[in-house]
């Protein structure tokens, strides 16, 4: 099998089911990002020594593939998406919900504003959380300028970032310092 199809010397990108654009397109960007995040979650995963917590974590890069698929679909073609599989629902939003309500319920988070760093998983896990923040940024701004997202995708996004917050808290224990004294 070849890496290189020689399609993209042009300039230009397949979209899933169909389809090109500019690898420089606004939607390439958000689906750069959202690569970005999951190579950002991997290398949390890799230092992460919790099992448990890594597997969490492994659970949300494959879902991102989900996101990616979703966003980077031909716009004729939503009708063939598959739920969970191509497509984002609203049950992969709820799991989300459910994932941070049940890990804040163990552990309450510090009223303060924490300073990155304490150690190698969180820190990495505080990475990933600001690249899918920049892009849920981005799927916006493909919103605002006309481009069909699905709602179901953004709300995945914004609460993924959540949890990757609530992640990164759990990782680090107790100990990181306050954002002031």
């Amino acid at each position: 099998m070849r890496v290189y199809t020689r399609t993209g010397d042009d300039g230009s990108t397949g979209m899933y089911l169909g389809g090109r654009v500019s690898k420089a397109d606004a939607l390439m960007e958000a689906c750069g990002d959202i690569d970005e995040a999951v190579s950002a979650l991997g290398v949390a995963r890799a230092s992460c020594p919790d099992a448990a917590l890594a597997s969490e974590i492994l659970a949300r890069q494959r879902e991102l593939f989900v996101v990616a698929a979703d966003l980077a679909t031909n716009p004729r073609h939503r009708d063939r998406l598959e739920a969970g599989i191509s497509l984002v629902t609203q049950e992969m939003v709820d799991a989300l919900e459910r994932a941070i309500d049940g890990r804040l319920a163990a552990r309450p988070l510090r009223p303060v504003f924490v300073v990155p760093g304490t150690g190698g998983t969180s820190a990495a896990l505080d990475h990933a959380r600001t690249v899918v923040r920049r892009a849920e940024r981005r799927v916006v701004a493909l919103q605002d300028a006309g481009h069909g997202v699905s709602p179901e995708l953004l709300r995945y996004l914004n609460r993924l970032s959540d949890l990757v917050f609530v992640l990164a808290r759990h990782a680090a224990d107790d100990d990181e310092p306050p954002s002031h004294d």
